[in-house]
């Protein structure tokens, strides 16, 4: 007998630029989810490894699919619709959230959604775009064309990360927020990430506008390189890692997959990762011993640790606004390794 034809699934993007909380405000919303029902992740990263995937917190009802290798809206943007039908064929969830890449402009997956393909198929509702305050003292982003888009095509903006700012910051940014056009739904207020289920609900009706449409437009100058794609049928060997590479926009990702058979010395790691300089993300999980554990740094802050549930394989993965010699950073790594 065959199944129902799948119809209207509600579905959102949760966006926002680098280090602004996404996977932790994704977290969030899974951990509350409705226990009858079945939720479908899918995460999309710049870096080659892929992290974010593993920082996800796996659970029955819930599916996540992991798009690592640059943005859904350019380079990968060909395999969307095919990642996504055989993500909603297989699963048959009752909502999906999508998480974007912090580089990414949100409009080509917006026109994804909203295409023929996916019209009756999909039901868009609430794009929800974070902010964390703290970017109004880099005006490097501030001008970056993905961040102003993040926030022109949203829905509802929610300043996160507020409990690390003055509060000043989080009053202009909500004045930053008030004076978008069209106006948007709602503007929220949090930390940690906690967005609440019903924010998810709002019916994404009002057609917002790109300030840079021309920035979703396919882009040839992702330029993953070295290593074997790591989707391929091709592992990491004990104490030899898979590394990959690639550039986009004048920023680098460097990631490493390790065997899960890999331990590394606690002591050894975190400082090698603290002692990492010119880094715009650092992200990991990583085996020590019998633990595993995640580490999360963004520029100008301290790690955030915590153990993880994951027992793959360790991966790490670096972005920067400036080439690295992936060569020597091997080497720290390996050295990190226990006997």
């Amino acid at each position: 007998m065959s199944q129902p034809a799948i119809e209207h699934v509600p579905t959102n993007i949760i966006t926002g630029f680098l280090g602004s909380g996404k996977t932790t405000a994704i977290n969030h919303l899974l951990t509350h989810k409705p226990a009858h029902e079945r939720w479908a992740v899918l995460v999309n990263e710049f870096g080659q490894v892929g992290i974010d995937g593993s920082l996800i917190e796996q659970q029955d009802g819930i599916e996540v699919k992991e798009l690592a290798g640059g943005c859904l809206c350019c380079a990968l943007g060909p395999s969307l619709p095919v990642t996504l039908a055989t993500l909603l064929r297989r699963f048959r969830p009752d909502r999906l959230l999508i998480e974007p890449t912090g580089l990414g402009h949100p409009a080509r997956i917006i026109d994804t959604l909203q295409g023929e393909q996916f019209r009756n198929v999909l039901s868009l509702q609430s794009i929800i775009c974070l902010l964390d305050p703290g970017v109004l003292h880099q005006p490097e982003v501030l001008r970056h064309p993905s961040f102003i888009d993040q926030l022109n095509l949203a829905d509802i903006i929610v300043l996160n990360r507020t409990d690390l700012v003055d509060t000043a910051d989080v009053t202009e940014a909500q004045a930053l927020s008030a004076n978008l056009f069209p106006p948007k739904a709602a503007i929220h207020i949090t930390t940690h990430g906690r967005l609440a289920q019903e924010w998810l609900d709002l019916d994404h009706r009002i057609q917002r506008q790109a300030r840079y449409p021309q920035a979703h437009a396919a882009k040839p100058n992702l330029r993953p390189h070295n290593l074997a794609p790591v989707d391929k049928p091709r592992v990491a060997e004990p104490g030899k890692p898979l590394a990959q590479s690639g550039s986009q926009d004048g920023y680098y990702s460097y990631g490493w997959m390790f065997a899960a058979e890999d331990c590394f010395d606690w002591n050894a790691i975190q400082h090698a990762l603290d002692a990492m300089t010119g880094v715009l993300r650092l992200k990991a999980v990583l085996r020590i011993g019998h633990a595993w554990v995640s580490y999360n740094r963004n520029a100008g802050e301290p790690a955030q640790i915590n153990e993880s549930a994951w027992r793959r394989d360790s991966r790490l993965e670096i972005l920067t606004g400036q080439p690295l010699d992936q060569t020597e950073l091997a080497r720290i790594l390996l050295n990190c390794l226990q006997p």
